[in-house]
Parts: C-alpha cells; sequence; structure tokens
C-alpha cells in the first residue's frame, strides 16, 4: 500500500522551479492516489530558489533589492534573513544566474559576479553575524572576481589599471589591492554551500566542464582556464591564502569559480547538502514514507557527483526506502544511479526543446501519473519463484 508518499525534487533548470516541480508531480500522485498523504519537499542545492526556500522553512523573510546582473545590468533580487536570529542567505543565482543572461549574450568571458558582492554587503548592513552563500545555476565564470571587487577589493593589471568586468580579464591580472575590503568581514562567519566535485583548475576545472553550458567556445574555454589559473595562483599569494587549495580544493569552482573567491577571504566551503537539509527535516520525512518520488531535468552520469536525486536516493536507503526518479532527459548512466530503484522521462515523444521547457510542468504530472500506474500494475503481477526451473529475481529496467 502507498500510503505516504515524498516527494523531493530539485527544479529543472530554465524552467520549474524545485516548488513548481514538487507542485506537478503531487498533482500526478493524486490522479493515481487520490487519498495518499503527499509530503512536497523541494529540495534547493545552493542555485535558483535557495533563498526563498530556507525562508519558508525557518520562517524568515525575504529582502527586496537592486543590484548589478551578470551582464551589467540592474536586476531586482534579494536575499534571506533566516527565522534563525543572525543568518542571512545570499543566493547568486538570483543576482547571477543563467537564466538572468540572456542568450544572445552568454559569453561567461564577459559575466560577472559583481552583484553577488553587493547583495553579500547589504546582507552585512543587517547587522548579521553569518552569512550562506547558496552556489548553483550561474552564469559567470569569473572566478568570484566581481564579488570582490564589489566588496572592496581592486583588482590591477601591470599598468596599475583596474581590471574590467568578465573571466576573459583575468589573464591580465597583475595586483590585487586588499586594502579596500570591507572590514565588517573579519566579524561574520561566511559559509559557502557548494558541490564539492567542482574546482578550479585542472583538467576538470570549471570553465572545462561548464563554460560550454555557459555559451563558450572551446577557445574562450581554454582562455578562461588560462585566466582562473592565474586568478587562483595571484589570489594565493596577495590574500596570503594558506588554508585552501584554491586551484583544486573541493568547491573551489563552484559557480564559475565563485567557490574560490570567497575562500580567498576565509570562507569555509561546505557540502551543499550538509548546510541545506538540515533546515528540512528530510531524514525523519524519507523515514516515515511508503515511495520516494524525485525528479530533476536530466538523469545521467552527472547525477551522483552531487546532484539532488542521488542525495536523496542515498538518504532513502538508509531507511530502505525505494526510489523513483523522473527526469527531463535521461542520459548515459542514469540507470546506474546509487539508490535510485526506477527512473523515468517525461516526454512522452520527440518534440523541441522550446516546448518542453513551456509545458515542462504538464509534461511532469503526466509522466508521474504514468509512472505511478506501473508501479501499481507491477504490484499486482503475481510472483513466480520458479522461472524456468530456476530460482532466481528478475530485473526489469
Amino acid at each position: 500500500m502507498l500510503n505516504r508518499v515524498v516527494v523531493a525534487p530539485s527544479g529543472f533548470k530554465e524552467s520549474l522551479s524545485a516548488q513548481a516541480a514538487a507542485d506537478a508531480i503531487a498533482a500526478g500522485v493524486r490522479r493515481v492516489l487520490p487519498d495518499a498523504e503527499i509530503d512536497r519537499i523541494p529540495l534547493v542545492d545552493g542555485g535558483e530558489g535557495t533563498a526563498t526556500a530556507l525562508a519558508a522553512a525557518t520562517g524568515g523573510r525575504l529582502v527586496a533589492l537592486a543590484a548589478t546582473g551578470p551582464v551589467g545590468e540592474s536586476v531586482g533580487t534579494h536575499f534571506a534573513l533566516l527565522g534563525e536570529q543572525g543568518t542571512a542567505v545570499v543566493e547568486m543565482a538570483a543576482v547571477a544566474g543563467l537564466a538572468l543572461v540572456p542568450r544572445a549574450l552568454r559569453d561567461p568571458g564577459a559575466t560577472t559576479t559583481y552583484g553577488v558582492g553587493e547583495l553579500v554587503r547589504a546582507a552585512l548592513d543587517t547587522g548579521v553575524r553569518r552569512i550562506l552563500v547558496g552556489c548553483g545555476d550561474s552564469g559567470t565564470s569569473d572566478g568570484g572576481a566581481g564579488a570582490l571587487q564589489a566588496l572592496g577589493a581592486r583588482l590591477l593589471d601591470a599598468d596599475g589599471f583596474e581590471l574590467p568586468p568578465g573571466g576573459r580579464e583575468l589573464s591580465r591580472l597583475a595586483r590585487i589591492e586588499p586594502s579596500g575590503l570591507d572590514a565588517r568581514l573579519r566579524d561574520v562567519e561566511l559559509l559557502v554551500a557548494c558541490n564539492p566535485f567542482n574546482v578550479l583548475c585542472g583538467e576538470r576545472g570549471v570553465a572545462r566542464v561548464f563554460g560550454p553550458q555557459k555559451g563558450a567556445t572551446p577557445a574562450q574555454v581554454e582562455q578562461l582556464s588560462a585566466g582562473l589559473e592565474n586568478w587562483a595562483r595571484i589570489l594565493t599569494r596577495d590574500l596570503g591564502v594558506t588554508a585552501t587549495d584554491l586551484r583544486l580544493g573541493p568547491g573551489t569552482g563552484a559557480s564559475g569559480g565563485l567557490g574560490a573567491g570567497l575562500a580567498a577571504l576565509g570562507a569555509r566551503l561546505l557540502p551543499r547538502f550538509d548546510v541545506l537539509l538540515d533546515h528540512l527535516d528530510l531524514d525523519a520525512r524519507l523515514a516515515r514514507a511508503d515511495l520516494v518520488l524525485t525528479a530533476e531535468g536530466a538523469l545521467d552520469r552527472q547525477t551522483p557527483r552531487g546532484k539532488v536525486p542521488a542525495e536523496v536516493a542515498r538518504r532513502a536507503k538508509l531507511h530502505g526506502r525505494p526510489v523513483l526518479a523522473l527526469a527531463g532527459t535521461l542520459g548515459e548512466g542514469a540507470h546506474d544511479v546509487p539508490g535510485v530503484d526506477a527512473c523515468h522521462g517525461i516526454l512522452p515523444a520527440p518534440m523541441a526543446l522550446a516546448e518542453a521547457l513551456v509545458r515542462a510542468a504538464e509534461l511532469l504530472t503526466d509522466a508521474t501519473e504514468r509512472a505511478l500506474r506501473m508501479v501499481l500494475l507491477g504490484a499486482r503481477l503475481p510472483v513466480h519463484a520458479e522461472v524456468s526451473g530456476t530460482q532466481r529475481p528478475s530485473s526489469v529496467r
């Protein structure tokens, strides 16, 4: 009997927020199991929706303001003040996310994290003692250079001129002048919720792994990689960084290298789910489930590398709960995500990406219904111990 269903999805990038995805899945569950108790747990990974979700979970509030967006124009944005006194949440995607970069302007060599620094300054103005920066869904690759500039650092070329915004400029960086950094940074605990698999430099560096997704050509990827190498070297030298390997340390590549830039200011880079999910009582809620449904835009070999469905599945399996994952696309490795018992794509037929994005909620609801009807059918099928005279379990994908 499926009396209690936990719905714990992430958002679908540029399409559905985590809350919208949870609502769509719940609607599909209700079609099949009208009397089931549905526990919706929209999950955030530091990216889009993080500030809103944590404010709601803790009885906090959002603070609205304008700040510099990723292409240099002012955008309406926000940060959160949590119900837990003294903590602010800065969501980098809310001011420098890929969704804020028009498709015609997708050049990660030019976009900036300047607005992230402005949000940190605004949070400092409220007198908080802890600032949590959520990393994810970024549209930038400047190593956090813009954020440091907004916080008062001067980034200078060989002639002593200030660098313009963008990751492509970092190859020209000769010196960082940190004397103008906001002195209040010394008095707050700065935490960064990030994917520890993302590193700044090397073969798996952030420019090589994520640059193409943000619009970088192969030549730009190499340009960005070289700039980030220089950035790590000069950050380490001029800010006296000793506690973190800014090139290859876990999480340094978060949000186009924002992790490295903030680590140079003394921030602690922490696995995002260890920081974010404690506010949601996720483990206890999974333990009470008969079935766990999770989802993301793409289920593939990258999913086990810090994505929401893999974390949900890992935690659900600690309590022996079955997990069904829904996804916009099923790529290589989709059937091999540890802890996921079955996966189901939401597209009923081939369609253009633009149409799929517009219809995502409808498609997710319909796919949930189809998948659950198959689950119930399977539960009604007789189980035969003998298969051609040999006792063995059956396996169907």
